[in-house]
């Protein structure tokens, strides 16, 4: 029997001979069984185009577009599709979407060069034949890696590229490339020692000085990403990336002044720049300036009708409410079929929230669900794998387990992880607490899933955790548990106590307990119909893709109740589980019960901490300045007649 990678094989071998008919012959039963088939679509569209059957061609890739949104050879078909059929304009964005998705595309940086000269845009085509250049004279392998690494094939892409390094070690592109490939896997700590070496090796590469600049930000090692910024600005201090990068730095660091003259030196320049515009608008939101963020919001729209990340901006206040003039807009923009994928998830998630506050419950759902599927299709979650790896928790971390290591570990009491799902109310509780004088308020720090990450190992389809915690002696353990507590202590304030507010430690609570076993942990739940809601109508700025189905994020909530009675079953008493509901009914009491458990006197100012002036960078950064309130509460109820599937995959959960 003929297999699915036979038949693609035998097709890409025909039209590679130029038998374009015999090639979709090849790959039509395929589309046949699945038509969002990525690879069979997009030759299906290749041999169509050789054929002649354009109409054919461009329905194929917008099946392949809707199943394959970021797939840049897609792109790089409809730019040569554009092309024969001689509209530039629309080959010009074809071609520069696809480089943006795959920049190892030759074929579209040199049909981009060409078109750029023919529009008479000669800094644009010489820029595009000098990326060109740039690929061709790449070492082969490294082309491969790219193309792997941007098309998802994450594992193939590292094979190659530690395999090619073995050879050619201080090969400063196949070092940033497979520091690309970890940032990707979440092993930073290896992304970030790999460019600190690119960088010594080259000092005057800006492209590896900027993945070092991203790498340190997302180990939040903030002080070492502004100083890399610095050393960038200092090279040339009117260089507007350069400048982007000091203010985002600067934010990152509590510089929010610098971050602001930094801004403002940019717009001066390009006074209608929306990317700076609404970055501007994240600081004036993050440091509590609400009605300035909404001026630098809608600042960029008007620069830019179609950014979508602003029009979103303004639905993340949670606060705003949009009239009918701008719904309109977003409307008629996420109607244009030429739109940016991430502008139309944007304009997506931001219209389902217009539209709820003005009642119309069945258009926005639509408008959320489209969104969620859009942003479903791009990550490729797995509820199965994820049911798996949290069933190994269950299996591996037992009572025994945290007998035999009773005592090990580092004896820091300075820890307050507060986790469980995200949209639970984690963040008012961080807001409270970080109100007593004793507990600093932090961020949603990485240093444990981190920490998960590596113990994994580095075989493919075989991870070593969390198994090898059995393997772990006292003293390693008591090591981690040390260098948790120093890499978090640039992110203090001086207070004796600090909250990791990282939802997604739920999964590691054994781990957390072996490394930190005078640690406190504080469960933030909510009612499930709640709580998988306000996720499935959150747009997550990475990570939680678990949220972008009903189904999907239903089962998560499951899981999830199953794991944290898993760990309440073996670790008695160590978890103090906050229901959301109750903090509503009873602030006092509820506040009085945390200190408590976290031995720390009562103090007026937790109750009072929507006065709190703290930077908060999550969703519900403007509803704890607010005091407390019901504003979520059932907010899922009109939405009852859509949310089956949800209610079904939270079974008795729910």
């Amino acid at each position: 029997m003929t297999t699915r990678e036979d038949s693609l094989a035998q097709a890409q071998k025909a039209l590679q001979a130029g038998e374009f008919e015999r090639g979709l012959s090849l790959v039509e039963p395929l589309l046949e069984r699945d038509a969002a088939d990525g690879e069979a679509l997009y030759m299906a569209a290749v041999a169509a185009r050789y054929l002649g059957r354009y109409e054919d061609a461009r329905r194929l890739l917008a099946a392949l577009h809707a199943a394959m949104p970021e797939y840049g050879r897609a792109w790089q078909e409809a730019g040569h599709l554009a092309r024969a059929e001689r509209d530039d304009t629309a080959a010009r964005s074809a071609f520069q979407r696809a480089t943006r998705f795959n920049p190892a595309l030759e074929a579209s940086w040199r049909a981009l060069a060409d078109l750029e000269q023919a529009m008479g845009h000669v800094a644009e085509a010489q820029a595009a034949r000098a990326q060109a250049d740039r690929i061709a004279a790449l070492p082969r392998e490294l082309v491969a890696v790219t193309h792997h690494l941007h098309e998802g094939r994450l594992l193939r892409a590292e094979e190659i590229c530690r395999h090619f390094l073995r050879s050619h070690p201080r090969n400063v592109e196949g070092m940033r490339l497979l520091a690309q490939i970890g940032i990707k896997l979440g092993i930073l700590d290896d992304a970030e020692f790999l460019l600190e070496s690119a960088t010594s090796f080259e000092p005057d590469n800006i492209q590896v000085r900027l993945d070092y600049i991203d790498a340190l930000r997302r180990r939040q090692k903030f002080t070492q990403a502004r100083e890399q910024a610095e050393a960038l600005h200092a090279r040339d201090p009117e260089n507007p990336l350069f400048q982007s990068h000091l203010a985002i730095e600067s934010m990152q660091t509590g510089d929010y002044d610098r971050a602001f003259a930094l801004f403002d030196a940019i717009l001066a320049k390009l006074p209608n720049d929306p990317a700076t515009l609404t970055s501007k608008g994240h600081a004036l939101k993050t440091t509590g300036a609400q009605d300035d963020a909404v001026v630098s919001y809608r600042a960029a729209i008007a620069a830019k009708p179609d950014h979508g990340d602003a029009w979103y901006a303004l639905a993340n206040l949670k606060t705003y409410r949009f009239d009918d003039v701008e719904i309109a807009r977003m409307q008629e923009r996420a109607e244009r079929p030429d739109l940016a994928f991430m502008d139309r998830v944007h304009l997506s998630f931001a219209l389902g929230k217009a539209l709820e506050d003005e009642g119309a419950y069945a258009e926005s759902f639509a408008q959320y669900e489209r969104g969620n599927d859009l942003k479903r299709a791009q990550t490729r979650y797995s509820a199965e794998t994820m049911s798996a790896e949290l069933a190994r928790q269950r299996e591996t971390c037992t009572a025994e387990l945290f007998a035999n290591k009773a005592g090990a570990g580092h004896d820091a009491p300075d820890p307050i992880f507060i986790l469980g799902l995200p949209r639970a109310g984690s963040t008012l509780l961080e807001q409270i607490l970080a109100s007593h004088s004793q507990i600093d308020g932090t961020l949603e720090l990485p240093n444990i899933l981190a920490l998960a990450h590596r113990l994994r190992g580095r075989k493919a389809g075989q991870s070593r955790y969390p198994g090898i915690l059995h393997d772990l002696s006292g003293e390693q353990l008591a090591a981690f548990g040390a260098k948790f507590i120093e890499d978090t202590r640039v992110h203090r304030s001086g207070a004796p106590f600090f909250i990791d507010k990282m939802p997604n430690n739920f999964r590691h609570i054994g781990l957390i307990q072996l490394i930190l076993p005078n640690a406190r942990i504080i469960d933030a739940r909510r009612a499930p119909m709640d709580c998988c809601f306000s996720g499935f109508k959150q747009l997550f700025a990475e990570g939680q893709e678990f949220t972008y189905g009903l189904t999907e994020v239903g089962r998560y909530y499951a899981d999830y109740v199953d794991l944290m009675a898993h760990w309440d079953s073996v670790l008695p008493g160590k978890v103090l589980r906050v229901q959301h509901e109750d903090v509503l009914d009873d602030l006092e009491g509820q506040t009085r019960r945390m200190l408590d458990y976290l031995e720390l006197p009562f103090e007026q100012a937790c109750l009072d901490f929507h006065q709190t002036r703290r930077a908060v960078r999550t969703a519900s950064s403007e509803q704890v300045r607010q005091p407390i309130n019901r504003s979520g509460q059932d907010a899922w109820k009109p939405y009852a007649p859509w949310l089956g599937p949800l209610r079904e995959a939270l079974g008795e959960t729910g």
